[in-house]
Order: structure tokens, then C-alpha cells, then sequence
């Protein structure tokens, strides 16, 4: 999975999600060349559902769906 800076360069590329010791660790690449591990724990999740407006659920809901723009 590739997540795309306002430019559309590309700036993460998610190679894998794990769990470890309860926290949710996101592998990958930033700017294609350097490695991280964020980790995501049960109370930074909870905090981040806080942002969710009804109409953010309803947009992520039928975001799956929807066509991708073109390159």
C-alpha cells in the first residue's frame, strides 16, 4: 500500500502490519529508500477516533468502493 504526499509523491510505502506486545506496528519504506516502524498503541487508536465525523464514517464506509483517480 502506497500513501501519496498533497503533490502526489509518493511518501510511505506500507510493506506490512503486525502486532506486538498490544501495539499495532506499520513496516515500510518513507520516500521509498528509508525504513520505519510506527507503532500504534490501544489509547493513540481510541484518541485518533476522536477526529471521525459522522460524515468522515459515511466517506470511509463507501471508500472502498470507489474508483482511484488516474495517475
Amino acid at each position: 500500500m502506497k500513501i501519496y504526499a498533497q503533490d502526489r509523491s509518493e511518501l510511505m510505502d506500507v510493506q506490512s502490519l503486525d502486532v506486538i506486545d498490544g501495539e499495532l506496528v506499520i513496516k515500510g519504506k518513507v520516500f521509498g529508500a528509508m525504513p520505519m516502524s510506527a507503532r500504534l498503541s490501544p489509547s493513540q487508536a481510541r484518541k485518533g477516533l476522536r477526529l471521525l465525523t459522522p460524515r468522515m464514517v459515511l466517506f470511509l464506509i463507501t471508500f472502498l468502493f470507489r474508483r482511484g483517480k488516474k495517475a
